[in-house]
């Protein structure tokens, strides 16, 4: 008999208390980094999680010690049910964070405050509207910055995610920092990651040492304040003195936090992800709606989860495409 205690700790002793859960593979947008620009292949509506599917799954995470859930997507926001899943969700006794591209915000500004949920993190990827469209293929710009602006009135501190992209934003640094003089936002610079469909190269990617360089040339490196990062935090976090933000680096590909990492992902067909890097997935969806125990089969893919990058534990594979583009698209997964 498996002791529940333990069926979410791997055999590297990291005990999984956060639950990334995808409520759709679906955006309004078409980011460079994430997915091709056809799009990809939707599955079709009965392959995916009802709202009492993913309420019943997040119940079942919940009750093994899972004490955050961040909703993700694609989109989470172009969900019509979204509401009834936010209100659903929010009876367990968990934290609920979401990511979002900002688009639909303002839609669910009052549900949001009514259910007291302030982890909100939005994509932004440049300060410029054109560039912006550029790399997200969309033009939403001007929606995005109001949205924030109006998140900012209820949120404390607005996480802003930022995907770094050689000759493309990498110019754009020092002005994202330069917004967090005055404005309690976290700007976090997340390094481009492979997966299937995103032309990934490493030729494209901007380093965490990169990064650091170019804030300490420009605002002074006496003046860059190393912040303690929080328990399982994926992010090394920053700031500049008397600065009113602040500024993250996730750094998977060139320092990655595998080593204390907590997450596990739930695609929105209810495929469950021991590492964000693994092409390796199991169904929890058929026999969930077989009304099978999946308790034996959380413990196993927990316990064959690989302790760095999915097994990608070398540059060289991290590089070999026969690898990472056995992955799904990123949107697919839901980051």
């Amino acid at each position: 008999m498996i002791a529940t205690s333990n069926i979410l700790t791997d055999t590297f002793e990291r005990k999984h208390t956060y639950l990334r859960l995808s409520l759709t593979e679906k955006c309004n947008l078409r980011c460079t980094y994430c997915m091709p620009a056809e799009g990809i292949p939707l599955l079709p509506q009965s392959h995916l999680m009802t709202a009492n599917e993913i309420f019943g799954l997040a119940k079942i995470f919940t009750g093994l010690g899972v004490t955050k859930i961040r909703l993700t997507g694609g989109e989470p926001l172009v969900r019509k049910d979204f509401e009834d899943i936010l209100r659903k969700l929010s009876l367990l006794p968990v934290e609920i964070a979401i990511t979002t591209n900002g688009i639909l915000l303002d839609k669910y500004l009052l549900l949001l405050k009514e259910l007291n949920i302030t982890n909100i993190t939005v994509s932004l990827d440049s300060l410029d509207a054109k560039k912006n469209a550029t790399i997200t293929r969309r033009d939403y710009f001007d929606k995005v910055i109001k949205n924030i602006k109006l998140l900012q009135k209820q949120v404390t501190k607005v996480k802003v995610n930022v995907v770094l992209l050689k000759g493309k934003n990498d110019n754009e640094i020092v002005d994202f920092i330069k917004w967090t003089k005055k404005e309690p936002i976290i700007v976090r610079f997340i390094e481009f990651m492979p997966f299937d469909g995103n032309a990934w190269d490493a030729e494209k990617l901007v380093s965490r040492n990169y990064i650091l360089n170019e804030i300490g040339n420009y605002f002074g490196a006496k003046n860059l304040i190393r912040l303690t990062d929080a328990p399982n935090d994926t992010s090394r976090n920053y700031k500049i003195d008397n600065f009113e933000g602040s500024f993250a680096i996730i750094s998977s590909v060139t320092n990655p936090f595998c080593d204390t990492c907590n997450r596990i992902r739930v695609t929105a067909d209810g495929q469950l992800k021991n590492c964000l890097f693994s092409n390796s997935e199991t169904d929890l969806l058929t026999p969930y709606r077989s009304g099978e125990n999946i308790l034996p089969l959380l413990d196993t893919a927990l316990k064959t989860k690989k302790k760095v990058r999915g097994g990608m534990d070398d540059w060289k594979k991290l590089a070999d495409p026969e690898l990472h583009s056995k992955n799904r698209s990123m949107i697919a997964i839901g980051g």
